[in-house]
């Protein structure tokens, strides 16, 4: 009996997240397409830098996918502030 009400609460959340889910799958991918393409500008942007003999490369990692993802073109700004910065 127990595992009955178990099982039935389970697709009841499995159903609730679904639904949440698919309201808030335009802002996933959102996140993703801004994350995808600050990580391809900051590959350039590193290039170039490097090509100019500037010392300065942001790294490519999981926090500068967060940052860029979350805030987009403030985060990229705001990952080459910090190395400028740094540099000084």
């Amino acid at each position: 009996m127990d595992y009955g009400v178990i099982a039935i609460v389970a697709i009841c959340v499995l159903v609730l997240v679904i639904g949440v889910l698919k309201q808030k799958a335009k802002l996933v991918f959102q996140f993703f397409a801004r994350a995808a393409v600050g990580l391809v500008c900051i590959y350039f942007c590193n290039e170039f830098l490097a090509m100019q003999h500037i010392s300065v490369s942001v790294g490519l990692n999981p926090v500068s996918f967060l940052t860029v993802g979350a805030l987009g073109f403030g985060g990229f700004a705001l990952l080459y502030g910090i190395m400028f910065y740094q540099l000084l």
